[in-house]
């Protein structure tokens, strides 16, 4: 499914007019101002390495695919908007503004163009940089961009919310559950009731003790962007 139809259906589904009282009239693809600051926010992301290649222009056109009649414009828009990454600021801005109501189209575009920053087998800082500063336009908490971070990059090793197996943006209450039912499976106790040597005794009590470790880094971390947020 293309990504024009993809959001069309989201909406459709998910955007109630009451909920939703400020959003623009219509679907996201039929959204002249969408289209624009989308494929701009695409054209100027895959300038953000230094170069902007073939690869890219296809994985966008994949992803965010225009309507037939709309194919010509989107292309010249591209490629003009890829001669720099200036200005890209005000179109997330734009995007954000037009749809604040509706952050889950606003994460599918995010989704999106993650797609086509590792459409030529490689992130660059810059491009990472780049898709940070959208989502932080974009009024996404860092959280959320860490989850998509992780399903297009894959997981840091030693990351907190990887050895809990919990999403980054899961909720307090879910963290916790996720972290008591872990550190009872892991508890050392459950290895000497089931009478183990001491070997494995000792591999339980480390993997107990990075599951607390996990857990605090969390808190630590949820913490800071609660005072950031207050500041």
């Amino acid at each position: 499914m293309s990504f024009w139809r993809k959001i069309a259906s989201l909406a459709a589904r998910n955007l109630d007019e009451a909920e939703c009282p400020d959003c623009p009239p219509g679907l996201p693809g039929e959204d002249p101002a969408f289209s624009t600051a989308v494929t701009a926010l695409g054209a100027k992301l895959a300038k953000a390495d230094g170069s902007a290649s073939a690869t890219e222009f296809e994985a966008f056109s994949t992803v965010f695919q225009a309507d037939e009649g709309s194919q010509g414009n989107i292309r010249r828009l591209y490629q003009l908007a890829r001669q720099t990454t200036r200005g890209f600021e005000s179109y997330a801005r734009r995007l954000a503004k037009r749809y604040r109501n509706c952050p889950q189209i606003l994460e599918d575009v995010l989704d999106g163009l993650f797609h086509v920053a590792t459409s030529d087998g490689a992130v660059t800082a810059d491009e990472l940089a780049y898709l940070e500063r959208v989502s932080e336009l974009f009024g996404q908490s860092p959280l959320t961009f860490r989850r998509l971070k992780a399903i297009h990059l894959g997981p840091e090793r030693d990351d907190p919310y990887t050895v809990l197996g919990v999403a980054h943006d899961a909720t307090d209450a879910e963290i916790r559950t996720a972290w008591k039912a872990q550190l009872s499976e892991a508890h050392p106790d459950r290895a000497r009731a089931r009478g183990l040597p001491s070997e494995f005794i000792e591999v339980a009590e480390a993997k107990a003790a990075a599951i607390n470790a996990a857990f605090d880094a969390i808190v630590r971390e949820r913490r800071a962007f609660s005072l950031q947020g207050a500041a």
